[in-house]
């Protein structure tokens, strides 16, 4: 793999410490197509690794930004879980330092893209309708009570569930709903065979908290699924973010 662990810059903030983040760089000259990557709640781990490589890969410039580096993942959690619920917080902060950090190297495109998955997708569909994206990319992220509001004037976004995921039952007709009702371009896919985080070609989280969740979040790699929603999210990044 060809990442690179990192200190994302953040001028002026008061609270300490270091913001630290994944970056990986494609192969070639570039320029390359900037994403900012939000990770799941277990954080920076092999699975998210996997991820940032994949993506790497398809030959876009990633980053993404370690939301529990002041503290750890037990320490952050709660108040970047309050920043997802109320929509402002440091968190946010976070991710607009690695979005700048992306787009003021000479070796990215104008415009960048923002992909989340489980928690860090429902990041993404906030920050879909907060500008400064051109697309976003939520996989099986939690859906704001304000919905509405959140995507008007929200960017392009490609969104991807799975209908044996409980916890979402029902995320991805309303979003596809809403979307449709403000004329936002968009590709919505609930794959019917899949459950949560089945883009997750390596497990992630603890044994104990895979067998506590799995019945409500019906766990598992689906290779097929994946694939094609790879193949999508890749498809609807190239149409809205290339040059």
């Amino acid at each position: 793999m060809t990442l690179t662990d990192i200190v994302i810059p953040q001028p002026g903030d008061p609270r300490g410490g270091e913001l630290t983040g994944v970056l990986g760089v494609p192969d070639g000259a570039g320029p390359f197509v900037p994403l900012v990557v939000v990770h799941e709640l277990f954080g920076i781990d092999d699975a998210m690794r996997d991820h940032l490589e994949r993506l790497r890969g398809m030959g876009y410039l990633v980053l993404m930004p370690n939301l529990f580096s002041r503290g750890g993942a037990r320490r952050c959690l709660v108040a970047t879980f309050r920043a997802l619920r109320s929509g402002t917080g440091v968190a946010f902060d976070d991710i607009e330092a690695a979005r700048r950090l992306l787009l003021e190297r000479d070796d990215t495109t104008g415009s960048a893209g923002v992909i989340g998955f489980c928690m860090g997708g429902g990041f993404a569909l906030l920050l879909a309708g907060a500008g400064g994206y051109g697309a976003a990319s939520i996989n099986y992220g939690m859906l704001p009570d304000d919905l509405d509001a959140t995507l008007d004037g929200a960017c392009p976004v490609v969104g991807t569930f799975g209908a044996r995921d409980l916890s979402l039952r029902g995320a991805a007709a309303k979003l596809e709903t809403a979307l449709v009702a403000r004329g936002i371009d968009h590709d919505v896919v609930e794959y019917p065979e899949a459950g949560h985080a089945f883009l997750n070609a390596v497990p992630n989280g603890t044994r104990l908290a895979r067998i506590t969740m799995g019945p409500m979040l019906r766990l598992g790699h689906r290779p097929v699924e994946a694939e094609d929603a790879w193949g999508r999210i890749d498809a609807f990044f190239r149409r809205h973010l290339s040059p």
